[in-house]
């Protein structure tokens, strides 16, 4: 018989992998049988796949690595799935940036028009995905899915699939712990906060470092400075001028609505203006990555099939990978371990819809999250909320009607949209854009 789990990495052409499939290994507890790399752009994998393929047998040159575009092959028997997908890759991420930026609003790839956009590509692609692991992977399988935008994916995956064996996850809020940490000089592993929202759309109310409430200690510096702290000046994500910029804009949020401590994203919501103003149409991130972390990580393959030797250690950076195989840990052994991780509301916020999918504490266990009753929340932050949460299930519903009238809903109702007949030309343009990738919109 068998022993040890089957894990697919699905989206193994990802620029994430190398570091993902790290964290994996550094697992000890995590009995890998075998690791999958499945993708349906076999040449992109496979040029991943060379730099996995040196990560495992430097740190366990004993595990077996396979890789396939072939559904069945890799997914029959699988017990986790890793799902990350990104549909129309990082040149339709460019398109809705510029796209969204010529008509004078946010470009960005979850947020605003551009998150819309990734949304529609994604509920199709991630559906499949449910059935092809409810047709081959164990019957007990669990999808780990972060793919973005992940609150939208919630949404139509809970609607369309509601007895699928998924788990929605995002990085964000542990990133910004992370931040959080280095501020308190403690481990990330000391902290346990409190928060509420949608994802890329909520709050922090308590923060405790040991046991003890650091909420306030936190607020006066965050207030003053952002999320930065020596350390995080030091770190490889904040180099970046435009993580800088995000994690100092936290600073001007935090003054002007003092309750809690916000996630980053709120900038692209609340300081639309001056984000606007500060994106280049002619740099947009997603340029940015092509031009970075995608063109290393094409280099670190072709050095690698030369013969070449490299540095793995340049894909090991960030929270990401270990939040991702925590919450595999968790579901794997019932370690009850606490995330925040993305679920039905069915009350956990008393005045909020039951199926608004938010982002909340939860304990983790073999049968899936037990989420932390939160209660009421105010009124301003019930609205904002409610706002958005209408305009992701319209996106949902218009993409499963096809129907024009409702994704035109979604993206005059979104704070990011200053007037209706923005929203009209921008979803015009989208539409052409996407052909091939959206619902025919009728």
């Amino acid at each position: 018989m068998k022993t040890g789990f089957k894990i697919v990495i699905c989206g193994g052409g990802s620029t994430y992998t190398p570091g993902i499939v790290k964290n994996l290994l550094d697992e000890k507890e995590l009995r890998i049988r075998e690791l999958w790399l499945y993708d349906i752009d076999g040449e992109r994998q496979d040029k991943v796949a060379r730099i996995v393929k040196e990560v495992v047998r430097t740190f366990a040159p004993e595990l077996s690595v396979f890789v396939s575009t072939d559904a069945k092959e890799a997914l029959t028997g699988a017990n986790f799935i890793m799902a990350q997908m990104r549909v129309g890759k990082l040149e339709m991420r460019v398109k809705d940036e510029q796209i969204a930026l010529r008509h004078g609003c946010i470009g960005q790839e979850t947020c605003g028009v551009g998150g819309m956009a990734y949304g529609l590509r994604t509920i199709a692609p991630m559906i499949e995905l449910i059935d092809l692991c409810a047709k081959y992977a164990d019957s007990k399988h669990w999808i780990v899915n972060y793919s973005n935008p992940a609150a939208i994916v919630a949404k139509a995956t809970t609607l369309l699939r509601p007895e699928a064996r998924i788990l929605n996850i995002c990085d964000m809020p542990v990133e910004i712990e992370a931040r959080m940490a280095e501020i308190l000089n403690v481990k990330l592993e000391d902290l346990e906060v409190d928060y509420f929202g949608l994802n890329h759309y909520g709050w922090f109310t308590k923060v405790r470092a040991l046991g003890e409430d650091v909420t306030e200690k936190l607020k006066e510096h965050v207030a003053q400075y952002g999320y930065i702290s020596k350390a995080s000046y030091e770190d490889a994500l904040v180099k970046d001028p435009d993580w800088l910029h995000t994690f100092k804009n936290s600073s001007v949020i935090m003054k002007m609505f003092p309750d809690y401590l916000p996630n980053t994203y709120w900038q692209y919501y609340l300081l639309g203006d001056d984000i606007v103003e500060y994106s280049d149409i002619n740099n947009t991130r997603g340029m940015q990555v092509i031009g970075g972390r995608e063109k290393r990580v094409m280099e670190a393959a072709r050095r690698l099939e030369m013969g070449e030797s490299i540095d793995l250690q340049q894909f090991f950076v960030g929270v990401h990978g270990k939040f991702i195989v925590e919450v595999v840990k968790a579901l794997a052994y019932d370690t009850r371990s606490r995330q925040l991780v993305i679920v039905p509301n069915n009350g956990a916020i008393e005045n909020l819809p039951d199926d608004a999918m938010v982002e909340i504490p939860a304990y983790l266990t073999s049968r899936g999250p037990e989420p932390v009753r939160v209660g009421k929340i105010p009124r301003f932050y019930k609205g904002l909320i409610e706002q958005q949460d209408a305009c992701e299930g319209l996106i949902v519903e218009g993409a499963i009607e096809q129907s024009y009238q409702k994704i035109l809903e979604a993206f005059t109702m979104n704070r990011t949209v200053p007037s209706a007949n923005v929203a009209k030309k921008i979803l015009d343009e989208m539409i052409e854009a996407n052909k091939g990738y959206w619902p025919e919109l009728k």
